[in-house]
């Protein structure tokens, strides 16, 4: 064969090869979150609304904290604008796997049993049970060993990691469960509560706005635990683009930037 011949040939090959090199990225048509997103201009976003800094319905419709700047932050990105669809800590996981919304935020843990049902996005904090006292009962509620006694009366929100806490380490106390999470903390502050165990971001936050309440070693946990944000099972296109979104807030700066705003930190 002549060599001329025997280039073109090759050339011929190489541009018909694939480029293992430079793998293409999955087109957004093939995530049924995006595909619907683009099409409707709406991203969903399922949350309870009642856990500050992260997500807290002001009045009907109307949210603020850092996942709410955050989900902004993604809907933009998208070409779409949030929509946040109130959920309560006991039905989150039935109206996200449901189909109520596109993905779920508000300071939700990440779980081995949320993570049954749904995906995760990577996690974006962590952020452990902290016990939320009057400040004069600090010293009493060092431990879990000091909390999980019959004498002392926990307070929690139901369908949440608080309560599943609650009911799996503080067995021994004597556990009241108030839906109303926004109000629990005036519980507490009455003396109908000896102490309420959540998430240490909560707990700064609320121990802030609150004099008589303090945070009871928030830097150092009861439990560790992550936050993240809750996604459709199965889409693998959309956990892709929210993990790359989110390293790219971190990167950017705009991450940090609302968590100051909020956190303080």
């Amino acid at each position: 064969m002549p060599m001329t011949r025997t280039i073109v040939s090759a050339v011929a090959l190489l541009c018909a090869a694939p480029a293992f090199s430079q793998p293409a990225m999955p087109a957004a048509g093939l995530s049924p979150t995006m595909t619907r997103v683009a099409q409707s201009g709406v991203l969903r976003v399922c949350t309870p609304g009642d856990y500050k800094p992260f997500s807290f319905m002001k009045s009907e419709g109307q949210y603020e904290g850092l996942d709410v700047d955050l989900m902004t932050s993604l809907a933009s990105s998208l070409g779409a604008t949030p929509q946040f669809v109130k959920t309560s800590w006991a039905t989150l996981m039935p109206d996200f796997v449901g189909g109520k919304c596109d993905i779920g935020a508000g300071g939700i843990s990440v779980s081995l049993e949320r993570q049954k049902q749904a995906y995760f996005s990577a996690p974006y904090m962590v952020n452990g049970k902290t016990p939320l006292t009057r400040c004069e009962n600090v010293q009493r509620f060092q431990t879990v060993e000091a909390i999980n006694r019959p004498g002392v009366r926990v307070i929690a929100n139901p369908g949440g990691s608080n309560e599943r806490f609650a009911r799996t380490h503080l067995s021994q106390a004597r556990l009241t469960m108030h839906k109303d999470n926004l109000k629990i903390f005036d519980e507490v502050i009455r003396g109908n509560a000896d102490v309420f165990v959540t998430e240490a971001a909560e707990a700064i936050v609320q121990s802030k706005a609150h004099p008589e309440l303090c945070a009871v070693n928030p830097d150092k946990p009861l439990q560790y635990a992550e936050m993240g944000y809750l996604l459709p099972n199965g889409d693998e296109v959309f956990k892709r683009y929210v993990d790359q979104w989110l390293h790219l807030a971190r990167a950017g700066g705009e991450f940090d930037a609302s968590r100051a705003t909020w956190l303080g930190k």
